[in-house]
């Protein structure tokens, strides 16, 4: 007896298992889930060039310094 209703549980269980794994499936989860994903990666893309844009002109302000580029003779 014990034993049926263990099994009973554990069909239970694989049973909400498989449902959720198929609902993860569907095509408006899935679209949404992609959309997310493409606007997370646009947003680190955007901030990665920011930074990058930032130390550039950083660096090319110290080597006009150093080289005194902005002085005109």
């Amino acid at each position: 007896m014990i034993r049926r209703l263990f099994y009973i549980g554990l069909g239970a269980a694989l049973a909400v298992w498989v449902m959720r794994k198929l609902q993860a499936l569907h095509p408006q989860h899935v679209a949404r889930r992609t959309a997310d994903r493409a606007v997370s990666m646009l947003a680190q893309v955007r901030d990665f060039t920011a930074t990058a844009l930032d130390e550039a002109a950083e660096r090319e302000n110290e080597l006009r310094a150093r080289f005194r580029l902005d002085t005109t003779d």
